[in-house]
């Protein structure tokens, strides 16, 4: 395959040529109340061609490797047609490697059999619950295998193999109608969707103490924040904020997010690290080739980083960080996260809670919106804290508030850091779901805004 990518690309007359193909294999069951709504599985195969002349770029995509030159000559012509002022790259020292994956588990040996019965039994278990009304169950796994090559010399190629599984039970009294939550992903193998039936148990009780809940009172209020909602608020809230093709184009961040700014305290550090090997977002090589790596973002309560392209980081005169991701060879590579999370504190969760007269303990993430520094993020589900205690379940718990004075408000994080991946993903211009992980220890806040 590496030799028909270079004679593919070869003798192209531009600043700089990238060519990749996937081959795939997914497979996806699904589950609605008792009905298999679906079961199947697909292969894929594709390919795109990204060139670059005088900062023009130009990108083709096709579905047969006999295509591809014809899609390098395509790109070239488009490239030639939004030249500027100039190609700029930030240098990077060309890769070559070959990555085999060595998780637990693959997949695709499991027939689709033991699959779909592994999926029915947990949807079986969450429908016939006591007091569930209905049940959703999504499994998916995918197999890949990405060749890449540039005009620079690099030349990778490296397998990716993914298991999930999502899991969601409904209760309803009259209007009230509640939902419980989870979902499992990653790239550790088959194992991650396996004994889940503990979890199952968790979901239900959620369940049936939501539908019993009493709404919030709104107000300002000292909030904890499970591990998965913080790294949720970690990744919606700060971490687009720092992806630079976001930050060069616009200059309102670029105002708001520059180096060296203080964004809490001391003890606060957030981190992009797409090397944490078999996480949802581990990139050992992003799509342009460039190593994947741990970015420090805030580190000590100080911006200090964000995430780059080749092309963000030498135009901003900065260094490239691996970032540079694609959900598949019908897109371009653009500025993306991967596994993005508060890093661990020294509090234990027991000293936030007896500290606090009354305050809210948030978990889960249900929806949410950011607008620059304005963010409102629902829980999946709340617990009262009163006099030090947790007490009363909550529902509807909206959170809202400044990104920048949420993260100055922070006064404890926690010993307990978690990452998650799961099995959606994250969106930007059009592509997703793109595999990331996101996490935090629990945290505390002050004077949050709650509805």
């Amino acid at each position: 395959m590496e030799q028909v990518l270079k004679k593919a690309i070869g003798n192209i007359d531009a600043d700089y040529t990238e060519i990749r193909v996937e081959r795939s294999e997914t497979t996806m069951l699904r589950y609605m109340g008792p009905e298999l709504e679906e079961i199947g599985t697909t292969l894929a195969c594709g390919g795109c061609v990204r060139v670059c002349i005088k900062g023009g770029w130009g990108f083709s995509s096709f579905n047969h490797i006999e295509d591809a030159r014809s899609s390098a000559e395509a790109a070239c012509k488009m490239a030639r047609l939004t030249s500027g002022d100039g190609t700029v790259l930030a240098p990077v020292k060309p890769v070559i490697s070959t990555l085999t994956w060595k998780g637990g588990i693959d997949p695709s040996t499991v027939s689709l059999e033991e699959k779909h019965d592994l999926t029915r039994s947990y949807n079986d278990l969450m429908l016939h619950a006591e007091g569930i009304v209905t049940s959703n169950t999504r499994y998916r796994d995918i197999k890949r295998k990405i060749w890449l090559c540039t005009s620079e010399g690099a030349s990778i190629a490296r397998e990716e193999v993914f298991a999930g599984v999502g899991l969601m039970a409904m209760a309803k009294d009259g209007a009230n109608v509640q939902r419980g939550m989870k979902t499992f992903g990653d790239q550790r193998g088959y194992e991650t969707v396996q004994n889940r039936e503990g979890e199952i148990e968790n979901i239900l009780k959620i369940t049936r103490d939501l539908i019993k809940a009493p709404k919030v009172k709104g107000g300002l209020y000292t909030v904890i924040l499970d591990p998965q909602l913080a790294g949720v608020f970690a990744h919606e809230a700060f971490g687009h904020l720092s992806e630079a093709d976001f930050v060069y184009e616009n200059q309102q961040a670029r105002e708001m997010m520059k180096l060296g700014r203080r964004f809490g305290p001391d003890y606060l550090n957030i981190i992009d690290d797409g090397t944490l090997l078999y996480e949802s977002g581990y990139v050992p090589y992003d799509d342009e080739g460039v190593p994947g790596e741990r970015t420090y973002l805030i580190r000590d309560g100080i911006l200090v980083g964000r995430l780059h392209s080749r092309e963000t980081a030498g135009r901003m005169d900065e260094k490239p960080t691996g970032n540079a991701r694609a959900i598949d060879t019908s897109f371009r590579p653009i500025v993306r996260m991967t596994s993005t999370f508060i890093d661990q504190g020294d509090s234990s969760f027991e000293s936030m809670v007896s500290g606090i007269g009354e305050g809210i303990s948030a978990c889960d993430y249900l929806g949410g919106m950011t607008d620059l520094e304005r963010f409102t993020f629902s829980s999946a589900y709340a617990y009262k804290i009163e006099n030090g205690r947790i007490t009363t379940p909550l529902r509807d718990v909206i959170l809202s508030g400044n990104v920048f004075e949420t993260l100055h408000n922070i006064t404890m994080i926690g010993n307990d850091l978690q990452l998650f991946g799961g099995l959606g993903g994250c969106g930007k211009d059009g592509q997703v779901p793109l595999p990331v992980s996101d996490g935090s220890p629990h945290i505390c806040v002050k004077n949050v805004l709650v509805g």
